[in-house]
């Protein structure tokens, strides 16, 4: 049993195999990109029976910038995974009653039994990053936070929880361009919430939050890992490859299929089609 090896090689400037140029910038040419992308999420199946298989508990935090790609990334993940092994968490603003609880008491109810993984599209970190920043939670919660944090993760992964941390890194002006880009989208008005609209004028804040939050939380039991966003195809690829690379998996793939022949009718008679009602073809 061996972890899966990055797929593509890479030169020591950082360029890698099937990129374009454009305006002096390196982009992924997309049949490149498309070709990578599902030879990963075969991989990714495997991952996923082997999971199963070994009553594996993972847990993967996405968290970063507004705009950095995380949702992005979750959507290739799980895309083609069963979303009776492979899930989301996405939790809204918490309720009277929640803001009342422990604080990671919210969060333990989505963590996975065995044989499921769990993506947590935004997780506990709110705490270090929104929650600081736009002062809904005082100085003390925050503090307390950083201490108990470490612990928490700790107490996962000696529970036998595969704990992986992502933090997706995007340059403002990157984040500018998607701003704007969102704003004049029909179909993209709801990823720019108010909240993220007032994060760009707290930008600074929100770096000495991140910083202050990998002093205390990047620790050996629970690394954070880095990644790129300012190019969203590069930034699913390298998450991807990864995330596969950090858990030692087999392929646990079934032999092909046979189809039985299917039954004959046998007399049976169905009923007419006009018993039924049928949405119009508008199309």
């Amino acid at each position: 049993m061996t972890k899966r090896k990055s797929s593509g090689t890479s030169d020591k400037k950082g360029k890698a195999n099937g990129h374009s140029k454009d305006d002096g910038k390196n982009k992924l040419d997309k049949k490149f990109y498309e070709s990578e992308l599902f030879k990963l999420q075969i991989e990714l199946v495997k991952l996923q029976e082997w999971v199963r298989h070994e009553g594996l508990k993972v847990v993967v935090l996405f968290e970063g910038r507004d705009a950095a790609g995380k949702g992005g990334a979750i959507k290739r993940i799980t895309e083609c995974l069963s979303p009776r092994i492979c899930r989301v968490a996405a939790l809204p603003a918490p309720t009277e009653r929640e803001k009342t609880q422990w604080y990671f008491q919210r969060y333990t109810q989505h963590l996975p039994a065995a044989g499921e993984m769990v993506l947590f599209d935004r997780s506990w970190y709110n705490r270090a990053g929104v929650e600081k920043v736009m002062g809904f939670c005082s100085e003390e919660e925050h503090r307390e936070f950083l201490r108990s944090c470490p612990e928490f993760e700790r107490m996962l992964v000696r529970a036998g929880v595969i704990l992986l941390k992502y933090w997706f890194s995007v340059s403002d002006e990157e984040q500018e361009r998607r701003f704007q880009a969102r704003i004049h989208h029909p179909i993209k008005h709801w990823k720019l919430s108010p909240m993220d609209v007032e994060s760009r004028s707290r930008w600074v804040e929100y770096s000495r939050a991140k910083d202050e939050m990998f002093a205390h939380t990047d620790i050996k039991q629970a690394p954070w890992y880095v990644v790129e966003g300012d190019d969203k195809k590069r930034a699913r690829l390298n998450v991807i490859s990864h995330l596969l690379s950090m858990i030692e998996y087999q392929d646990l793939s079934p032999e092909q299929i046979k189809l039985p022949p299917r039954q004959e009718q046998s007399g049976y008679v169905r009923p007419p089609l006009s018993d039924q009602t049928f949405i119009p073809e508008v199309y």
